[in-house]
Parts: structure tokens; sequence; C-alpha cells
């Protein structure tokens, strides 16, 4: 347990540390917010779907998570290339203990920026059901191990920096944009109609947005399970991935 609080430690110090990386972070959920929200608004209001910063508020806060959480994968890269997971490796701990430590960090990380952008989201005019805060933090904290465990996974299997970002256009960003964050999911082509059921993300984005609007497309217990269920899957590769490091 010291090596897990240790590592989650580790994680918060470089996050406080990197101010600028905060700004950045938060500046792209905010342009998301004003561009699209506002852009797109009127049209969602003529098409009789209501509120579009209702709507899109959620899903801009998961997209702070996931994209802030999924880049744990981005600083195990560079611990390898320093030497720093040498380190860490030849220390008398797991290394299912140092995967949850790193795991449990970029979470946590991930999850004061989606608190940040949920208080930016209410000052754009987002009003949320204050009573079930609890169950949307809950969401949110799920969606962030499950993006931390993934960016960990992908990164035991890479061995330089270049690919990571290879990683983050091709597979983490349609898994964003095809999890009902910008639009809705119903009536949906039947491709796309399956990718977004089999995408865990979108389970995440549909939660918040019940625990904040109330209204779901899956039910919240399903979501719940299939967020709980896939974050240990990925945890498990990850497990595997890292002791096949070799280093």
């Amino acid at each position: 347990m010291n090596a897990i609080y240790i590592l989650w430690l580790r994680q918060l110090k470089r996050f406080i540390r990197k101010k600028a990386s905060i700004v950045g972070a938060i500046g792209q959920p905010i342009i998301f917010l004003l561009a699209i929200g506002f852009g797109f608004g009127p049209v969602f209001a003529k098409a009789g779907a209501g509120n579009y910063i209702q709507f899109l508020a959620p899903g801009i806060i998961v997209m702070s998570v996931l994209f802030t959480s999924i880049f744990t994968g981005l600083e195990i890269i560079w611990d390898k290339q320093f030497g720093f997971l040498k380190e860490t490796f030849v220390a008398p701990v797991s290394r299912f203990e140092i995967l949850l430590g790193k795991t449990l960090g970029g979470a946590t990380v991930a999850m004061i920026q989606g608190i940040l952008v949920f208080l930016i989201t209410l000052i754009a005019g987002f009003r949320p059901h204050l009573s079930t805060l609890p169950l949307a933090f809950l969401f949110l904290f799920l969606v962030a191990m499950l993006s931390s465990a993934l960016g960990a996974a992908i990164a035991a299997r890479l061995d330089d920096m270049q690919g990571f970002p290879l990683i983050f256009n091709f597979l983490v960003q349609p898994l964003f944009y095809l999890s009902g964050a910008i639009f809705p999911i119903k009536n949906l082509p039947p491709v796309l109609d399956f990718i977004t059921k089999i995408n865990p993300f979108s389970y995440g984005v549909d939660g918040l947005r019940y625990a904040f609007n109330g209204v779901n497309v899956f039910p919240p217990a399903l979501s719940l399970t299939v967020l709980f269920g896939v974050t240990i899957v990925i945890l498990a590769v990850g497990a595997y991935q890292f002791s096949k490091v070799q280093l």
C-alpha cells in the first residue's frame, strides 16, 4: 500500500508543478463548450431537443477527464526513457501495485481538472441536479480510472513517446466523439449505433448525464456495471503488460 500511496502522491506533485499544463487542459474544454455549445445551441433548440448546454456539459466534463487521464501513459513512457520506471521496478513491490498507484494518481489528477471544468460549465449556464452530485462524481471517477488504466496499458507496450500521439488520435479521440458526448445516440444508423453501444465511454457520458440532468439512454445500473467491469479488465491487461516489460 505504501508504494501505491507514493506513486499516487508523485502524480499529484507533477500536476501541481505543471501550471501551464493545467491551463492547457482546461482551455480545450472551454473552447469546445463555447464554440460548439453556443454555436450549435440554436440548431439544437430548433430541433426540439432543448438547451444544448445542458446536453453538452456532461460530455465536455468527460472529455477533460478522459484526455487528462489517458496521458498517464505518456508519463510512464517518460519514466521508461529516463530510468525512473527501472528504479521503481527493482523496489520490493509487485508491478500491479505500481500500475495501480500510477492509475490512481492519473485518475485523481483528471478528477481535479474535471471538477474545475464542471465549475466553468456552471458559469456558462449549466444547471445540474445538485442532489445527485455524489453519483455524478462516482461516474466521473470510474471514467477517470478506466482511461488512466487504458493509458497505462498502452504505454506498457510502447518504448518511445512518438507512438503515443498516434494512439491518442486514432483510438482515444474516436472513443470520445462516438460516446454521445456531442450528439444524441438515439436513432443512429446501425453501424454507429453498434459502435456507441460497445464503447465503454458511452456509458460514462450517459451515466453522468443521468446524474446531472435525469436524462439517460442506458439504465444507470448498467452504466456503472460496464464502467466498473471494463476498468477491471483493462487493469488486468495492464498488469499483464507490465509483467512483460523488460528494462
